[in-house]
């Protein structure tokens, strides 16, 4: 009997104890749909550290690279080959939604999996050179509307990709037709920065995290932060578009999904997991460490905004044409 109770009395010191009376993981692995070194990767590999040094987790959980598609192949295998398993996590990111709106994704799309939590967000910055004509959100706004295929816009990733539909975002607030925007893909957000140095574009929609270094130099100026309020630290007194009247916001909202079919218990232990590391003391200054600023949301609030992002992309993709009216 004693020894009993001192087995009860050590597990209910360990943080996962009162989640594994249901549901104990087995081998977990974290799939990151991606090359090593990417956004996805830095979720996986960053979240499963922590959860295993803080002791949220019974074992590590390792990681496992399946670049493709920017998350098709890694959607497409679990549906096909592991709909049921509990344990596996798939990181994903805002970018996820938007290829789930315009079916890059194949067949499948925010209801063909479980939606565990966020982890973290970056969100979107409008930039320009520091000379720029442009002084205000409010002065481009209006340079839109007087020409807005006048404006060459440079960033990374093609028309549809998330640094394209920010500026959309903000040309339709405008009044404006995004299928008219002079847009320039680059090969990645360094090269899309040095066009804009160049001279060549006017206009970069980057992130946050990516910015800090031109920005202290004084090469280039932020006309808004696409956040839901100012953020913190050399960004405090950036204002957001919302506070200049533009009512547009771009959160890289970085986390994970499970599989279709996940069992309750397994999905309800890795909610609880994620709302554990969100209130872990040591949790702030990692995920700053890697660029990411405070996103707690988990579970059916998180499955919501996830279904509800992904149908308001659907629906900006059909309106601008790059996906049919009946898709």
């Amino acid at each position: 009997m004693q020894r009993r109770m001192l087995i009860t009395a050590a597990a209910a010191a360990l943080p996962w104890a009162a989640q594994a009376q249901g549901f104990t993981p087995q081998n977990a692995e974290c799939i990151a749909p991606a090359a090593p070194g990417g956004g996805f990767d830095v979720t996986c590999r960053l979240t499963t550290r922590m959860l295993s040094e803080l002791n949220l987790v019974p074992s590590p959980i390792r990681t496992q690279n399946m670049p493709g598609g920017i998350g098709a192949v890694a959607i497409n295998h679990i549906n096909a080959q592991r709909p049921t398993d509990p344990n596996v996590l798939i990181a994903f990111s805002t970018g996820s939604w938007l290829n789930m709106a315009q079916r890059r994704f194949g067949r499948f799309a925010e209801n063909d999996v479980r939606w565990i939590g966020a982890v973290g967000a970056d969100y979107g910055v409008i930039a320009v050179k520091r000379d720029s004509r442009f002084q205000t959100l409010a002065d481009l706004v209006a340079g839109m509307r007087e020409g807005i295929s006048n404006i060459p816009v440079g960033s990374s990733g093609a028309v549809g990709s998330q640094d394209w539909t920010k500026v959309a975002l903000i040309a339709r607030a405008a009044g404006q037709d995004p299928r008219r925007m002079r847009y320039v893909p680059f090969e990645g957000g360094g090269a899309a920065m040095a066009a804009l140095l160049g001279g060549h574009t006017q206009l970069f929609p980057g992130d946050a995290s990516e910015i800090r270094g031109q920005l202290e130099a004084g090469e280039i100026r932020l006309l808004a932060v696409l956040a839901p309020q100012r953020l913190p630290g050399f960004l405090s007194v950036v204002p957001t578009a919302k506070e200049q009247g533009v009512d547009v916001e771009w959160p890289i909202i970085r986390g994970f999904y499970g599989p279709p079919r996940m069992p309750d218990a397994a999905y309800e232990y890795w909610v609880d997991v994620l709302r554990r590391l969100h209130a872990h003391p040591a949790w702030p200054e990692a995920r700053a460490a890697q660029g990411m600023f405070e996103f707690n949301m988990v579970g059916a609030e998180f499955a919501a905004l996830a279904k509800r992002r992904t149908e308001e992309y659907r629906v900006l993709a059909r309106d601008v044409g790059l996906i049919q009216p009946t898709q």
